[in-house]
């Protein structure tokens, strides 16, 4: 799908509602403070709000009780530490949705992007990096899967070495990203066990694998030593955290805390209606 930034940006034509610098809305300190002591540490995807300047979106940000703001490029990855957050997961040139791990021509671009900029996002404080699977194209999970561990084999100790870990995405191939090889847990927790690293992990998008096979409190439970970062979106539709949608998420929410997950959880929902008002929504139905 080409470069990620400008796919998820994309997805604002269909329903992203209009927003300006000014629409701040107030909220006051006893608002925040139980926000902040969650024990679910929250963000918030920057593509979401895309039509918000960066400085604004982080202001409400941390008015709000979110920890760092997500998937940023190299150039902004200090922008919210200006708010007293941080980038929580950061583009660093680890391929796109299409052509990424699972083919070994791929390999060689993406080490040298890492060994240029998962030092950057150390010194950036940024925890985390993105990186894909890619598509199958007529592959076979089996030769996806050992491509993908020959990859993420290459590039661990670069991780490792500056503390930074890398998030391999599950997407669903189902409604968005059709042929999306990623599409299951089980594929990528082998793939996990065979790389072994404490700074390789999976980006578990809630929205995506309630969609490719629901039973989301078991499957995180189960694995939850492999997954590194979770995103957030209404199933159907990829909307608002509201009861219009299926996922019940004060109870995924229990049970990530439950299980000591002390990572990030960042909201990746296209808003229909006032986005910074949908975002506050957000944060306190995930507060727990």
């Amino acid at each position: 799908m080409g470069n990620p930034r400008m796919n998820r940006r994309a997805a604002l034509k269909a329903g992203l509602a209009t927003a300006t610098a000014a629409a701040l809305p107030e909220i006051s300190i006893a608002d925040t403070v139980p926000l902040r002591t969650s024990r679910i540490r929250q963000s918030a995807c920057r593509w979401c709000y895309a039509k918000i300047p960066l400085d604004d979106l982080c202001a409400f940000g941390a008015q709000v009780g979110l920890r760092g703001i997500d998937l940023l490029q190299v150039e902004e990855f200090d922008v919210p530490r200006k708010y007293g957050l941080i980038c929580t997961m950061g583009y660093a040139g680890g391929g796109t949705i299409q052509d990424a791990m699972n083919r070994t021509e791929n390999h060689a671009a993406i080490e040298a992007s890492f060994r240029t900029n998962i030092p950057l996002a150390a010194r950036a404080g940024v925890p985390n990096v993105i990186t894909f699977s890619g598509t199958r194209r007529g592959m076979s999970d089996e030769e996806g899967a050992r491509n993908t561990v020959a990859g993420l084999n290459r590039v661990k100790k670069i991780a490792e070495d500056n503390g930074v870990t890398i998030c391999l995405e599950l997407l669903n191939s189902k409604v968005d990203h059709p042929d999306y090889m990623a599409d299951h847990t089980a594929w990528s927790v082998a793939v996990m066990r065979e790389v072994d690293s404490p700074n390789v992990k999976l980006l578990y998008d809630i929205y995506h694998m309630q969609i490719m096979e629901g039973d989301l409190i078991t499957t995180i439970s189960d694995n939850i030593d492999w997954i590194g970062h979770f995103h957030t979106g209404g199933v159907p539709g990829r909307h608002e955290l509201n009861d219009k949608q299926e996922i019940q998420w004060n109870g995924v929410m229990q049970a990530l805390a439950g299980a000591g997950f002390k990572g990030y959880v960042a909201h990746e929902f296209i808003p229909e209606q006032d986005p910074l008002t949908s975002l506050r929504a957000a944060v306190e139905r995930c507060n727990v």
